[in-house]
């Protein structure tokens, strides 16, 4: 089955978003994966790819109580709450699961290389120090935090999988590059990691099987370039013109600071834990691989 533990049969994906549908499609045939889901509408959807919806909200406390010895591993993909310093949706869930005196035996928790903060391009891997620079990316690493602290009391093994820009065919930036939005100018620049969604969620099966306790990997592909390349090769795909060129004062002026705040950090960050402890073969090596079958894909539906 799913090694980790061999037996870990009973699977509980929390957060229901586009790479856990994916990760469902993984494991359905496999496992006994139930879902946690806040919206009721959604439950025959994933009713209908495999999983057992289980309905409730991370926000509300009380609703977590079924949870409790509920699965033999969890796989927490739901992002922490857009305000605040803490992540109280991941202490709800460790509330929930700890009333119970039947505990998972594995908990994969994906984060994200933001707990990084900005290395001014330096080659990382994970034993850089972590140093968030927004309010969201602190949020994270409260949640790697007390996740950590958790699985140390309990004894549940606890893997951190720390995701760059998460990219797929329908997630390409097609609408910035129609849009005629601005990429900085070279020496303003910021190195940019990647990784395509299903890979992200192969990493995440993956984590399933051989991940460590109390271990963190960067799941981050294996291209090498700056933000403004990224935009270029997918507009050359795509038949596009190129993102124009501004200083990064000038694009302060037309950028929003969601948008702006992408493009302070750079970064260049390895994979090595990745390939050699969770064995994890990248079925998209590259961005360019990425793009190819996206282009391939809208080639197909075109005919």
């Amino acid at each position: 089955m799913l090694g980790y533990n061999a037996g870990v049969q009973k699977i509980l994906i929390v957060g229901s978003g586009d790479v856990a549908r994916r990760i469902l499609s993984l494991l359905a045939r496999r496992a006994r994966v139930y879902a946690l889901l806040r919206d009721p509408a959604r439950a025959a959807e994933w009713r209908a790819g495999g999983a057992v919806p289980v309905l409730a909200d991370l926000d509300d406390q009380a609703s977590l109580s079924r949870l409790a010895g509920l699965a033999d591993c969890i796989l927490h993909l739901a992002p922490p709450p857009n305000t605040g310093a803490v992540d109280s949706r991941t202490r709800h869930l460790l509330a929930a699961l700890g009333k119970s005196k039947s505990l998972p035996r594995c908990l994969i928790y994906v984060s994200t290389t933001g707990v990084y903060g900005d290395c001014a391009g330096a080659v990382i891997d994970e034993t850089r120090t972590l140093h968030p620079e927004s309010s969201r990316a602190g949020r994270r690493v409260d949640a790697e935090q007390v996740l950590r602290d958790w699985g140390a009391r309990t004894g549940v093994a606890v893997s951190i999988l720390r995701a760059p820009g998460i990219y797929a065919a329908d997630r390409l930036p097609l609408e910035r590059l129609q849009k005629g939005l601005p990429a900085l100018v070279d020496r303003d620049d910021v190195f940019t990691n990647h990784i395509h969604a299903d890979d992200l969620a192969a990493a995440c099966v993956a984590a399933l099987r051989r991940g460590g306790a109390n271990r963190a990997y960067n799941v981050v592909d294996d291209s090498d370039l700056k933000m403004a390349d990224y935009f270029d090769r997918v507009a050359a795909a795509f038949a596009l013109p190129p993102a124009p060129r501004l200083t990064r004062q000038a694009a302060a002026a037309v950028l929003s600071p969601l948008q702006l705040s992408f493009m302070r950090e750079s970064r260049r960050i390895g994979n090595r834990r990745l390939k050699q402890e969770l064995k994890l073969r990248l079925r998209y090596p590259t961005v360019d691989a990425g793009i190819a079958e996206a282009l391939a894909r809208r080639n197909a539906c075109s005919l």
